[in-house]
């Protein structure tokens, strides 16, 4: 039987329409800004935002679950001087939106002073958002996307004899619009999609059993993975870890395969942000001006990549997003800060109320292989598991799957092993970045080989 692909069915051109317009939600935040003033606000902000989307999991053959969403909600924060009362609701009537408002007013009269409460300063709004084509309906018809969960899952489990058994298999579609304003004159709108198909599969041998998966994550449809391509990479990731050994405890060079290295990066951000700073609790406080990695390291905050998934052109205060070297030649230039946090440092917001906006890890030449030969002897990570990642101090210990490396080539998968260290000596340690960058999050980074970390097995 042929399976469907991404171009079976009707022209796609929306998946299941919105509530409310663009017009109809701008109309509703300025309704929001203009009540907030009429009870005495000296400043007020307002977010709105309607999605819909649709997910099918197939599993075994047939329909698992079968899911819609249809989401909206506005909230709306109000200041009395430096007074804050914040309030939200999912009705959308102008009648709701009224009470909201009146509610947030009356809790911020119950609420402390605090002197970096308030707006972003004016000079930082944003004044031309770029349009960064974030939004690319599907309007794929529940049948649609059943035939693709089923034919992604029926290709892994057809692929080998030893898949024996399935998770399942999901297809994800999702559209929505959020519009933002303020009473300092910003009223900001764009739309985004993300549409997604993952398979998670078993394979058995000699009463072993062992899980993998693969999956693609994108803004436009059209650029999707296959649902074969994802079904055969998810068979054989979970073959290839068939007869996994253990590992004695020993310290040795530790391969972190572009999927995983996205979470070095990530208690990096978490570690620079302005909560973490002013409350001091980071494993990096005041490193601004050090070099946290090796020289050779640059970081770049690129927020207007088009389709990607982290791109945006505003953030979530309205504050113009902008590139920037986080880090360069492997010294911290900065912080990830609000309007808020960066008051509380004394420091100007960066644009990143809501996070880090597609963070690039500068990749290097060598491929995956070459950096598996460049190791010589190791382990290749591609299976973290548990929380064990400290904040403050930076130790980190976590779970571990993955293989064993000799002489520059892969001798045979591991399991049941822990790996640990202290993320900032870690960092240090970073020898190699891959060119086989992973683009499917909000951090895009190859391959991350570390020079020495402790193996903790039998």
């Amino acid at each position: 039987m042929e399976h469907p692909t991404l171009s079976s069915g009707s022209n796609h051109s929306g998946s299941g329409q919105l509530s409310h317009s663009k017009a109809e939600l701008q109309a509703l935040v300025s309704l929001a800004i203009e009540e907030a003033k009429k009870l005495g606000a000296t400043e007020v902000e307002a977010g709105v935002s309607v999605d819909t989307g649709l997910s099918v999991t197939a599993r075994l053959g047939e329909v698992e679950t079968l899911e819609y969403q249809r989401d909206r909600g506005m909230g709306v924060t109000v200041y009395r001087g430096k007074r804050k009362g914040s309030a939200s609701t999912a009705d959308l009537s102008p009648k709701a939106i009224r009470e909201t408002v009146a509610k947030a007013y009356s809790i911020s009269g119950f609420t402390a002073e605090d002197e970096c409460a308030g707006l972003p300063d004016p000079d930082t709004i944003a004044k031309n958002p770029p349009e960064l084509d974030l939004c690319h309906p599907w309007s794929i018809e529940p049948d649609e996307a059943r035939d693709l969960a089923v034919a992604c899952e029926a290709t892994a489990l057809q692929f080998d004899p030893r898949i024996g058994n399935s998770e399942g298999a999901t297809l994800s579609s999702h559209h929505g619009l959020r519009v933002f304003g303020n009473s300092i004159g910003f009223l900001g709108a764009y739309a985004s999609s993300l549409h997604s198909l993952s398979c998670v599969v078993l394979a058995q041998e000699n009463g072993e059993m062992q899980r993998d998966y693969w999956y693609s994550s994108v803004r436009d449809w059209r650029e999707l993975d296959t649902a074969q391509n994802i079904g055969k990479t998810a068979a054989s990731r979970a073959l290839r870890r068939l007869n996994a050994r253990k590992l004695a405890t020993l310290t040795a060079p530790v391969l972190f395969v572009p999927e995983l290295a996205r979470g070095l990066f990530g208690h990096f951000l978490g570690a620079i942000r302005g909560g973490s700073q002013y409350r001091r609790a980071s494993f990096l406080l005041e490193a601004a001006g050090q070099r946290i990695f090796p020289e050779w390291l640059n970081l770049s905050e690129r927020p207007h990549i088009p389709k990607a998934l982290a791109s945006a052109p505003f953030d979530s205060e309205g504050v113009a997003t902008r590139d920037r070297e986080l880090v360069d030649a492997g010294v911290l230039t900065g912080y990830v800060l609000s309007t808020y946090s960066a008051r509380k440092l004394g420091l100007k917001t960066t644009g990143n109320a809501g996070g880090v906006h597609n963070l690039i890890v500068k990749p290097g030449s060598d491929d995956f292989d070459a950096l598996v030969r460049k190791m010589q002897r190791g382990l290749i990570v591609t299976e973290l598991m548990g929380q064990g990642v400290n904040g403050v101090t930076g130790d980190y210990s976590r779970g571990a799957a993955g293989f064993w490396v000799e002489n520059g080539e892969i001798a045979y998968p591991v399991h049941e092993i822990t790996i640990a260290g202290n993320l900032k000596e870690m960092y240090e340690r970073i020898v190699a970045i891959g060119n086989d960058v992973d683009a499917r999050g909000g951090i895009r980074t190859g391959s991350v080989l570390v020079e020495k970390m402790t193996i903790a097995g039998e």
